[in-house]
Parts: structure tokens; C-alpha cells; sequence
């Protein structure tokens, strides 16, 4: 019960399991960040450098993923690798030819390639265990480069994404601020003002003058009733007073009094106006988020830094033989001693 099982893991780790060569490389994900220059430059992130906590997740489930395995057998590499004929049997890929399914290729790899993420350094280990020290070193790159070139594509949609939303809403903005001067535009040619505030003053003015006129007159008018009614002066001054209050009349109807008047178009205009001025900020601002989104555009927003470039190894660490043999023997030799206990119990009841 002890030597059998030892000698089939002498025989296993002495003549078939074949050697086991690690690669490991260390990346960290790297994204710039400042503070915002403006409230759309909250999205942004320019200037100085911070972890990237979603692409470091991004990269660790990619690795993992089927897409990585399909990626990196574009070429044939994993295959490559794992279905040599040196490689034994048992350690194979489709060792005993049953089946050569992708999803069977999938299941081999990811037992063989390891990463992880240091939470305190945000730093990512890449392990992979091949049968070659050049196939665990290539394989290793493999993933490096196609991680960077994910990296690379969550940027540019990234970037595509920004400039696309600063865009639209620059075009809306527009439009905004061209309905709204075709507005105030209109208005005015309807009305025929430009500022019915400074027009209104103005009529206002001119009321004030006409009215100090008509005082003048209506003096002069009763000063010479009552000196000299017969004068002849006196009927062109109670025309001249007439025409006055006349003037008066019309230019206070063109300020208030009427639905054309200076007064009643005033409220639209200010409206108008406001409309008009507000438009003009938003487009304005727009412009300085397109702007900044378009720099920040021309900014490479992520990248992968590698601290570790994949190591070639000189010689195989695993398996680890001598300590796979012990182990096979101590829990053989534990089984033994359970099943010589239970048979002494068994024996020590029956009897």
C-alpha cells in the first residue's frame, strides 16, 4: 500500500513528467491625472501619473479570457508549445488525441498562466509555465504585447468617445446660439428697434423736451391774453400749443400706452436678449471642452510600463521531484496507517 503508489510517482517524476520552464514579467498600468482646469476637464485627467485601478482589472481578466488564448494562437504558438512531441504524454495538449477543441486548449492554458495584482503597488505579475524556455519566454511576450495593444484600444475609444461628446455638445451649442440670434434678429426687424430700452429713454427725452416747450408756450399764451388779446401772435401760439400737445401724444404712445409700444416690447426683448447672452456663454464654454478634449486627445491617457521584461530560464524548476515523491510516500504511508487501524478495530470487535 506504500511502495506501489511510490513507485509509480518515482516512475511518473523519474521518466515521464517532463521538465517545466517559468517566465515571469511585471508590469504596472499607468494612466495621467491632474486636476481639472474647467468643469468638463473633470473627465479629463491631464499631467501627472496614478494608477489605473479599470484597465489593471481590464488587463487581468483579459489574460485569463478566451480572447487572450485566441489572440496568441493566431500564429499557432500555444499549440506550438504545448503539443510537442517531446513534450510526455501526460503533460501534453491532447496527449491522447480524444479531442482538439478549442475550449480543451482553453482549459490547458489558463492552468499554465498565472497573474496577479499587488493591491499595495498596483503592480501585475505574469507567470507562464511552458515545456521550453523559449515557448514560456515567447508566450510571456505574447500576452505583454496584446494586453498593450488592449490598453491601446480602450484608449482610442476612449478618445473617440471624449472628442465625440465635446462635439456634440459644441454643435448643439451652436445651434443653440444661432436660433437664438435669428430670434432676437427677428424681433427686431419686426418691431423695427434695435434696443427698445435705450429707444424708450430716448422717446422719454424727447417727451420731456416737448413738454417744456408746451409749458413756454401756454405762458406766452396767457401773458398776452391778458395784456393784449387782440394780438395777432395769439392765434399761431394756441397753434403752435396745439401741434405740441399733439407731438407729445404720438411720441408717448410709441413709449407706452399700446401693444407696440416701447414699453410692451420691452419685457420680450430683455427676454430675448438673455436667451441670447446665455447661449453665447454655452457655446463658449463648449468651445474650451472641445479644445481641451482634443489635447487631451493628442495625450497618450494609458499605458502599460513594464518593470520586469519576460526572463528567459537557464534551467526548469518544476516539477519539484524529490519533494513530489515524499509527498506521494508520507500520504501512502498516512493511508497505510489509518487502514492498519481500522482493520485492528475491525478485527478487535469481531473477536
Amino acid at each position: 500500500m506504500v511502495i506501489l503508489p511510490t513507485t509509480i510517482a518515482i516512475l511518473y517524476y523519474g521518466l515521464l513528467a517532463s521538465d517545466v520552464y517559468v517566465s515571469e514579467s511585471r508590469i504596472v498600468v499607468r494612466a495621467p491625472d491632474k486636476p481639472a482646469q474647467s468643469p468638463f476637464g473633470a473627465l479629463l485627467k491631464t499631467a501627472g501619473f496614478t494608477n489605473a485601478s479599470e484597465e489593471v482589472y481590464a488587463v487581468t481578466e483579459y489574460v485569463g479570457s478566451r480572447d487572450a488564448v485566441r489572440d496568441a494562437n493566431r500564429s499557432g504558438l500555444i499549440r506550438r508549445a504545448y503539443e510537442n512531441d517531446a513534450i510526455s504524454i501526460f503533460d501534453r495538449l491532447n496527449g491522447f488525441g480524444f479531442s482538439g477543441s478549442f475550449e480543451d486548449m482553453y482549459s490547458y492554458f489558463v492552468k499554465r498562466v498565472t497573474i496577479k495584482n499587488d493591491s499595495t503597488s498596483s503592480v501585475l505579475t505574469l507567470t507562464v509555465r511552458a515545456y521550453s524556455a523559449k515557448d514560456a519566454q515567447k508566450i510571456n511576450e505574447a500576452l505583454l504585447d496584446q494586453s498593450e495593444r488592449l490598453i491601446n484600444r480602450l484608449n482610442t475609444r476612449g478618445r473617440r468617445d471624449l472628442i465625440e461628446f465635446a462635439q456634440r455638445e459644441a454643435n448643439e451649442a451652436a445651434q443653440d446660439a444661432r436660433r437664438s440670434a435669428a430670434t432676437l434678429a427677428a424681433f427686431r426687424n419686426r418691431t423695427g428697434t434695435v434696443d427698445p430700452e435705450k429707444q424708450a429713454q430716448i422717446g422719454l427725452e424727447m417727451v420731456s423736451k416737448l413738454q417744456d416747450e408746451l409749458i413756454a408756450s401756454q405762458v406766452q399764451l396767457q401773458q398776452l391774453r391778458r395784456l393784449a388779446p387782440d394780438n395777432p401772435q395769439v392765434p399761431q401760439l394756441a397753434a403752435r400749443i396745439a401741434q405740441l400737445q399733439q407731438a407729445m401724444e404720438n411720441q408717448m404712445g410709441k413709449v407706452a400706452g399700446s401693444r407696440t409700444s416701447l414699453a410692451a416690447t420691452a419685457a420680450e426683448y430683455q427676454r430675448l436678449q438673455i436667451d441670447n447672452e446665455i447661449s453665447g456663454k454655452r457655446l463658449a464654454a463648449a468651445m474650451t471642452s472641445l479644445q481641451e478634449a482634443q489635447n487631451e486627445a493628442r495625450r497618450k491617457q494609458v499605458y502599460v510600463e513594464r518593470i520586469v521584461t519576460p526572463n528567459l530560464a537557464d534551467e526548469a524548476i518544476e516539477p519539484r521531484r524529490l519533494a513530489g515523491v515524499l509527498a506521494v510516500f508520507a500520504l501512502a504511508l498516512i493511508a497505510w496507517g489509518i487502514a492498519n487501524m481500522l482493520i485492528a478495530g475491525v478485527r478487535e470487535h469481531a473477536s
